[in-house]
């Protein structure tokens, strides 16, 4: 099994930046593929940012530019850093670990809010 644990959430005004963690533990030999993902009030779980073992990313239209996905595999973290946060950031955000296309893990999320 995996597990995962974010931390790095809170409140920030528009414009800032936050700098989320994931770190890593157990079978984390089967993880490949790892990510973001976020759930704001009322709408459905969205993909953010994800990235490969060997160092790939994909981001969603609406946060490239502003946010960098990286992972550090020696810590089994992975990171998500997010610049210029807009009100519309404001979610609950999830790491998650795939091997291959498959969901193996998912964090307990972290909230990030930004207002003013």
């Amino acid at each position: 099994q995996v597990q995962l644990v974010e931390s790095g959430g809170g409140l920030v005004q528009p414009g800032g930046s936050l700098r989320l963690s994931c770190a890593a533990s157990g079978s984390i030999s089967s993880i490949n593929n790892m990510g973001w993902y976020r759930q704001a009030p009322g709408k459905q779980r969205e993909l953010v940012a994800t990235i490969t073992i060997g160092g790939a990313t994909n981001y969603a239209d609406s946060v490239k530019g502003r946010f960098t996905i990286s992972r550090d595999n020696a810590k089994n973290t992975v990171y998500l850093q997010m610049n210029s946060l807009k009100p519309e950031d404001t979610a609950v955000y999830y790491c998650n670990a795939k091997k291959g296309i498959y969901s193996i893990a998912w964090g307990q999320g972290t909230q990030v809010t930004v207002s003013s």
